[in-house]
């Protein structure tokens, strides 16, 4: 584990330098800001630099009350950076299709200095003026309750009874209570769930940021949720983070079942259907016993009745596949959160979000319920998932 936090460490630090210097190149030095603004404008980069650093290392051995004052405003900046990046790489990548044009066109001589001063200013005052806009309106998507919607989906079922036709399962995600969102939001998304009077609810991960001693109270509310099969968890990435054994038994004791490479009956008799849910994907390691296990989770199963998978990233779904599962529920990815995030998502995952057929497996990606890091949406929208089972056949 300390070996993982030397990575984390050297890593974050390594990136945010490169970045860092990155944007005072293109917006300090190319624009020839005046003498006055250039330094106050580098020793301003300085300050973000060190202070985006010391809030991704603090926040992992700190309490949220000690650091939430400090990481909240870091991780803004952290979003206007993206919106900034996003400006600048349109920029890099205009630029590099002017080059190659004017290298096979033989007009491959240098840019005229007073052109190129003006070319820097119009970009660097397009990127400023875009990630101050558009992480004021991601700002106002991701915290105000009234954008978080209600997505309802029907998924066609094979060996679902038809006795259990219309089946409504509410799907949680990703709701990263701790750092923004508390206690006050959480009764909130409650209230919203319990109104739609589901038949189950399932929690696929990444629930919390932060211990149980710290988040206790903020978790609470999920004690009222009601609905006639129960609730359902399985563990997401963030959970490792946080102290996974001693969530699975708060959950437990709060009427949550945590469900750890194993599978339940839901119904009665010949009118059911198999629940199964296994640890995230990247677990193995971070607590002794963890780690993702779908064969045990199906070990014994009859390949008849109907399967849906809890399963917090949505690559599980390629061993989902190989072993008859009929649908995976997922979340992890924020469907990017803010956009063009969405497309270096797919780096790592297959799919970000949405309902989508894979070899047979269907499986259904939540843009999640809550946010990670910037207090942003763009492009993206928070969501209560109603799942709407259908018999087939």
């Amino acid at each position: 584990m300390k070996l993982r936090m030397l990575i984390f460490a050297v890593s974050v630090s390594g990136i945010a330098l490169g970045l860092h210097a990155y944007l005072w190149r293109r917006l300090v030095r190319d624009t020839a800001l005046p003498p006055p603004w250039r330094l106050a404008a580098a020793v301003l980069l300085a300050l973000l630099l060190v202070a985006l650093v010391a809030a991704m290392l603090l926040r992992r051995v700190l309490a949220p009350e000690v650091v939430r004052w400090f990481v909240q405003p870091v991780h803004v900046w952290l979003g206007l950076l993206l919106l900034l990046m996003t400006v600048l790489a349109a920029g890099e990548a205009l630029g590099l299709v002017a080059w190659l044009t004017r290298r096979l066109t033989g007009q491959g001589g240098p840019i005229d200095p007073q052109r190129r001063l003006v070319l820097s200013r119009l970009l660097g005052g397009a990127a400023v003026v875009w990630a101050g806009g558009a992480g004021a309106f991601g700002a106002r998507s991701a915290m105000a309750g009234a954008r978080l919607v209600t997505r309802r989906v029907e998924v066609p079922l094979a060996g679902l009874p038809a006795a259990l036709d219309g089946f409504r399962l509410v799907l949680l995600t990703d709701l990263h209570l701790g750092w923004s969102l508390r206690r006050p939001w959480l009764e909130q998304v409650v209230a919203r769930v319990n109104a739609l009077r589901p038949d189950l609810i399932a929690i696929t991960g990444d629930l919390v940021d932060g211990s149980v001693d710290q988040l206790r109270d903020d978790v609470a509310p999920l004690a009222h949720l009601r609905a006639a099969h129960g609730s359902y968890f399985c563990t997401g990435n963030h959970e490792y983070y946080s102290g996974a054994v001693a969530w699975c038994e708060a959950l437990d004791a709060l009427g949550v079942r945590v469900l750890r490479n194993e599978r339940v009956s839901i119904g009665r008799g010949a009118t059911a259907f198999d629940l199964a849910g296994v640890d995230d994907y990247s677990s193995a390691g971070f607590a002794p016993g963890h780690g993702p296990d779908l064969p045990r989770a199906l070990q014994g199963r009859d390949p008849q009745r109907a399967l849906v998978l809890l399963a917090h990233q949505p690559r599980a779904v390629f061993e989902a596949a190989r072993l008859g599962v009929g649908l995976q529920l997922s979340g992890h990815t924020h469907g990017g959160q803010i956009w063009p995030m969405n497309y270096l998502v797919r780096l790592q995952q297959p799919y970000v979000a949405g309902l989508v057929r894979h070899e047979g497996t269907w499986l259904y990606v939540s843009q999640g319920t809550g946010f990670w890091g910037p207090p942003m949406r763009l492009g993206t929208v928070a969501e209560i998932t109603e799942v709407t089972l259908r018999s087939v056949g």
